[in-house]
């Protein structure tokens, strides 16, 4: 993987992370760096999962492995938000 390669996955997973995050209803306790995190684990997950089980051509743009990815960021911002310790308010 190139540096642009890897500039695009931090970019595009903040994307997937962000979009996600609008999904889930309700308040989401979790960091910006963790949601970022999730977008990026998502779009590679989601990507493997178009290649290697749909045998999608995912070469440039393919909306449905983008919309795959975004729904691998949905489950996995609930699993954060179910598994993250929340704050205690005072």
């Amino acid at each position: 993987m190139t540096i642009g390669g890897i500039f695009t996955a931090i970019i595009f997973g903040a994307i997937i992370g962000a979009v996600a995050r609008l999904l889930v209803p309700g308040k989401q306790n979790m960091p910006i760096w963790l949601t970022v995190l999730v977008g990026i684990v998502a779009a590679f997950i989601g990507s493997w999962v178009a290649r290697g089980l749909f045998h999608w051509n995912t070469r440039g743009f393919n909306f449905g492995e983008t919309l795959l990815q975004i729904v691998v960021a949905v489950i996995g911002v609930l699993l954060v938000t179910a598994l993250w310790p929340r704050k205690h308010e005072v």
